[in-house]
């Protein structure tokens, strides 16, 4: 039987990372790029997105089961204290859905805690223009999932803080189902443009236009989920 209360928490903080802007602006990178090389061949960006989401999805699974091992271990030896962990991850969950939040209302590119910074996205670029096939997709979308995890680790660590007490075994089917939500936006977006129902920088311009929304969203369940822990109903 699923655990109701388990599938609330990971769905609210997976569907955080979901609508993550940092997600949708280096896939659109990565399309544009694809794009511009083989114009005629529009199976490539079919191919080249799949890929790409493929190698973040297996990134964070990576992320996901190293953080579950790591939590299980620190946990057992700080067991007394185990509440305490819990109560650190629901005021950092409200502390970055604040900060989400605030960015709806004084938005500011590389915003701390919620964005890539600045400094980042040139070097980002750099890798994702470097892309040539759909293989080379697959490799940089491990290469950039380390440039997002400043922008995505927070929903990660309080997921896995929580199924690290289910143990590995039991954890990995959520893991996979919270990477699953994840990339669903992503699956949606190379489809799309796939399709040709939209162009890339339709895309682009959507994401930049509705940005505020995106931080809106991710910051008001971030929020909830603390509140939730806090108040002992996660």
């Amino acid at each position: 039987m699923v655990d109701i209360l388990t599938l609330g928490k990971v769905t609210s903080l997976a569907l955080v990372n979901s609508v993550n802007p940092c997600q949708i602006a280096m896939l659109v990178l990565v399309l544009i790029t694809i794009l511009m090389q083989n114009q005629e061949k529009r199976e490539r960006i079919l191919f080249a997105g799949l890929a790409f989401i493929s190698a973040v999805y297996i990134g964070y699974l990576f992320y996901g089961i190293v953080l579950v091992q790591l939590f299980q271990t620190f946990t057992g030896l700080l067991r007394q204290s185990s509440i305490y962990i819990k109560y650190g991850f629901g005021i950092l969950s409200m502390i970055v859905g604040a900060l989400q939040i605030k960015d709806f209302f004084f938005y500011k590119k590389g915003s701390f805690g919620t964005e890539m910074p600045i400094w980042m996205r040139p070097k980002a670029k750099r890798v994702i223009q470097k892309i040539t096939s759909p293989i080379g997709a697959f490799f940089t979308g491990f290469i950039i999932t380390l440039f997002l995890s400043p922008c995505t680790m927070a929903p990660l660590l309080i997921a896995t803080e929580s199924l690290s007490q289910l143990g590995l075994i039991k954890a990995l089917p959520w893991l996979l189902y919270f990477n699953f939500i994840i990339i669903i936006p992503l699956i949606i977006i190379t489809l799309v443009v796939y399709k040709g129902f939209a162009t890339v920088e339709d895309v682009s311009n959507w994401k930049d236009k509705n940005v505020r929304w995106l931080h809106l969203i991710a910051g008001i369940l971030l929020f909830f989920v603390g509140v939730s822990l806090l108040a002992g109903w996660l």
